[in-house]
């Protein structure tokens, strides 16, 4: 999927496409924080960019992940990116490593869930790749909590209206 730099960018900094993940999709720079990879790896599943998914996975990590398995789907239209936390540390051995905690909600066969997930990343040769996520359960939001979209509409006018 393609998607003109004037649009806003998927990832939720508000920010154009062209001025926050596309450079990252290209490769014209790499992710500086490991805030700035997940939010990157976020727009790559939304816009359906899985090469930069392999990319930015460790290699060490990579298990089954193909563009190949990724390709065949399934394929849910992504609502929004919540996220949580984030944390960047050097460990007893040096390594640099990052965590971040997030909500990827999205809309799949008339359901809405997420991945609520508590990912892993290390840094290494300069760049930040993913490695593994704790996957947990995500709870939607109330009738009248804000939209997972972030449309600024309550969840209720928004997100479940379309279920």
């Amino acid at each position: 999927m393609t998607m003109s730099p004037e649009y806003i960018c998927p990832c939720g900094t508000g920010k154009y496409y062209r001025d926050c993940c596309e450079p990252l999709h290209l490769d014209s720079t790499f992710a500086h924080r490991v805030e700035q990879l997940m939010r990157s790896r976020y727009s790559a599943f939304a816009l359906k960019k899985f090469d930069y998914i392999i990319k930015t996975q460790h290699p060490d990590f990579l298990g089954d992940l193909t563009l190949a398995n990724l390709n065949l789907g399934p394929h849910p239209h992504w609502l929004g990116l919540d996220l949580i936390a984030s944390e960047e540390f050097v460990n007893s051995t040096a390594l640099k490593q990052g965590t971040v905690t997030f909500k990827a909600w999205y809309k799949l066969e008339g359901e809405i869930d997420a991945i609520y997930e508590h990912s892993e990343f290390i840094y290494q040769d300069n760049r930040w790749y993913y490695t593994k996520g704790k996957q947990m359960t995500a709870k939607l939001p109330s009738r009248n909590d804000p939209c997972i979209c972030h449309s600024g509409k309550k969840f209720k006018q928004c997100c479940l209206n379309s279920l």
